[in-house]
């Protein structure tokens, strides 16, 4: 059954990893994929490391600002040792788009996508982009389904079951349940 946070925001963080951790081993599912930009979020999740594959995807490298990498390296190190795959990389639904939006106005097809899934929850967008990041990258199986956790403004308020396809066949991913989100 699906849970609505009152609000969105970090104060549901570990309600929705505890949720998470919950459902992937009611579905026997093994592979977690979090969004994380300081590894707050990833952190919660060591504890299960050796249970489930867990894949955490950051804001890209100047995300925040030219050349600014928001993870320090202290915490990748501290992942990578407990046995989480990092991926770092172009944001799927924004990237290069957003830049030529920008700087020529209108809209461009990759951006319609990303807003339409920001109609079920900023949760649900960034969860579906970072686990095609995440196939894209090879940190996950082609094929198999993964709960991925995400946040709307800071922290992780979004669980969803999904079966990611890769960036050229986007829309073969297939949502199949929302675990817990803001109202």
């Amino acid at each position: 059954m699906m849970r609505l946070f009152a609000e969105a925001g970090p104060n549901n963080t570990a309600a929705t990893v505890a949720m998470a951790i919950e459902a992937a081993r009611e579905r026997r599912l093994t592979h977690l994929v979090v969004a994380s930009n300081t590894g707050a979020a990833a952190r919660m999740f060591l504890p299960h490391a050796d249970e489930f594959k867990v894949v955490v995807v950051t804001h890209a490298i100047g995300f925040a600002g030219p050349g600014q990498d928001e993870m320090p390296a202290t915490v990748r190190v501290e992942l990578t040792k407990a046995g989480c795959c990092l991926v770092t990389a172009t944001h799927l639904l924004s990237g290069a788009e957003r830049g030529l939006s920008k700087k020529f106005g209108g809209v461009y097809p990759v951006e319609i996508i990303a807003h339409t899934l920001r109609m079920f929850g900023q949760g649900v967008k960034v969860g579906v982009e970072i686990s095609v990041m995440a196939l894209d990258a090879g940190a996950i199986p082609h094929g198999c389904d993964v709960i991925a956790v995400a946040g709307t403004s800071g922290g992780a308020d979004t669980a969803i079951v999904l079966r990611p396809a890769h960036a050229q066949a986007i829309l073969e991913t297939h949502i199949s349940e929302i675990i817990c989100q803001p109202r």
